[in-house]
């Protein structure tokens, strides 16, 4: 696999990093071929981590795509205007595991999720769109 495939906006990837460190993430889109952009609280021991080591790779598996984005990330924004209290981040891809290369399996589903306060819900809505203009 060359370029990112595209997938669909909600769907929770894992994010790891150096330690092993790993934490979902469900505000990640597609920016461009070889870019991924994504939200993080500010307080998230993953910031700090990648602060310090910025290797991190990306796993997302949602309907038809399943794939590992191993690159570098940075902090684009430290906070958001829509969500003071996250840091806008991107991942620049270097390699990307296609695990589906094979046609053996497919998937069929993403992970079922919602946002269990209203508040969250709207913060995230204002987030991912923030996240689209950078």
């Amino acid at each position: 696999m060359e370029i990112l495939p595209e997938w669909e906006q909600g769907a929770p990837g894992v994010l790891c990093s150096s330690g092993p460190h790993a934490i979902p993430v469900s505000a990640a889109l597609r920016a461009s071929d070889r870019r991924i952009v994504f939200a993080l609280g500010r307080r998230r021991e993953t910031l700090a981590l990648l602060r310090n080591d910025r290797r991190a790779a990306f796993c997302l598996l949602a309907p038809g795509v399943a794939f590992t984005a191993y690159g570098s990330a940075t902090v684009l924004r430290e906070e958001l205007e829509s969500a003071p209290h996250v840091a806008a981040l991107a991942l620049d891809v270097d390699e990307i595991q296609d695990h589906l290369a094979s046609s053996r399996t497919e998937i069929l589903e993403a992970v079922r999720w919602r946002w269990t306060e209203d508040g969250a819900r709207d913060d995230e809505r204002r987030i991912l769109a923030e996240l689209a203009r950078l």
